[in-house]
């Protein structure tokens, strides 16, 4: 065994041991999450899309101090919060929304969460030697049965277009917006939209072990359709990493484990402050390419880390360890969606980060709706009526 595949293992198997240690440590301590109800309307028919559009895998933007430190008021979050359905022959729909709170509740904190962290500066920006690659190149390629099939990097699935996307339910996918649409069309390949999920060669019949350099296979699903956050199609010179995410609808269940979703905590109530996500990075192909790294900033919508990637990672599901209430224990969750690359200009200062959109409180109730098509179900996440269900769940 090479050290490199010696550094990957020990890696890999600390992953997977992770469970263990975080068993010792305390639950943060914060306030339960509020997840406001989101209410829509009828749906209003569009025009066909022309599907115009070419797929941007290398997405890079530039933000100053006001773009940063922008407040969306209600009217403008409902209107952004509102989403576009694609089917699959084209065929399009608008559907607005509004934002409705518990009577109780006399604030519009789920608008402007509380929990959503100020800008932070955790450390000096590292010069970089090559684009999204931060100094040593730390990824790692997901070899073997034992690996490419469990938990949880079964859950990182191929989008069609060439990026990459993460299963959260039986029938749905988050990928990045920017894969599917350029913030005026859709791409042109998203017409016939496919999702990719890898087969490993011995699950395919071939012995791999016997072909060490064979490629895993894919097996690709047609996706029915396709839902975009109204606040993404805003034009191309108006399009930002805020709202970049989409949920793609499979023709047919999947039979693999899929990640839950939850609202992006604090990093500081993150296990390790760190991140997580695998997707099929361009330089590697036909690999399925693993990293962590810890937060560097953070803010309302974004968060801020030199996790090493490349053109093709798009659309990876960016999970963390996070306390769940319901299950009194760590688990994986998926907290934001891989966007891209941004200059970041703050005080005069250009910093450098790769970046991810975060799950907000809204953002989990519009996704939510996207995967269950019923509001009820995603009113509240604290409460014993859903501790017993998320229990009853993990039992079967």
């Amino acid at each position: 065994m090479t050290p490199r595949e010696i550094t990957i293992s020990t890696h890999l198997l600390l992953h997977h041991l992770l469970p263990f240690t975080l068993s010792l440590l305390q639950p943060p301590h914060h306030q339960p999450v509020h997840v406001p109800t989101l209410v829509p309307h009828a749906p209003t028919p569009l025009t066909r899309s022309r599907f115009s559009a070419e797929a941007q895998l290398d997405f890079t933007t530039r933000c100053n101090s006001s773009c940063f430190h922008r407040a969306e008021l209600e009217e403008q979050m409902t209107d952004k919060l509102a989403f576009e359905t694609l089917y699959a022959d084209g065929f399009r729909t608008l559907t607005t929304v509004e934002v409705e709170e518990d009577d109780d509740d006399g604030d519009d904190d789920a608008l402007h969460p509380t929990h959503a962290p100020a800008w932070r500066r955790r450390r000096r920006l590292k010069r970089r030697r090559k684009r999204q690659i931060y100094g040593a190149d730390g990824r790692f390629n997901i070899q073997g049965d034992d690996f490419l099939m469990d938990y949880p990097f079964s859950t990182a699935v191929r989008i069609s277009t060439g990026c990459t996307g993460v299963l959260v339910s039986q029938q749905h996918v988050l990928t990045a917006a920017h894969c599917v649409h350029d913030g005026k069309d859709y791409v042109h390949g998203a017409r016939k939209l496919r999702v990719g999920f890898l087969i490993p060669p011995s699950v395919n019949g071939t012995k791999a072990g016997l072909i060490p350099n064979k490629k895993p296979l894919v097996r690709w699903v047609r996706v029915k359709r396709t839902r975009v956050p109204k606040g993404w199609i805003q034009g191309p010179q108006e399009v930002s990493m805020d709202f970049d995410y989409a949920l793609l609808e499979l023709r047919w269940p999947h039979r693999r484990p899929f990640m839950r979703l939850s609202v992006a905590p604090s990093s500081d109530d993150l296990a390790g402050n760190r991140i997580h996500f695998s997707g099929f990075d361009s330089d590697r192909p036909g690999e399925l390419v693993y990293r962590f790294c810890p937060v560097e900033e953070e803010s309302s919508d974004l968060i801020y880390q030199h996790c090493d990637a490349r053109p093709g990672a798009s659309g990876s599901g960016v999970y963390g360890r996070v306390w769940d209430d319901g299950l009194e224990r760590w688990e994986r969750k998926v907290i934001g969606i891989f966007s891209g690359h941004q200059w970041l200009e703050i005080d005069g200062e250009n910093r450098d980060y790769n970046v991810a959109v975060r799950i907000t409180p809204l953002k989990f109730a519009q996704i939510c709706y996207w995967v269950h098509g019923n509001r009820l179900d995603c009113r509240i996440m604290n409460t014993k009526r859903w501790k017993d269900d998320c229990n009853r769940r993990f039992m079967d």
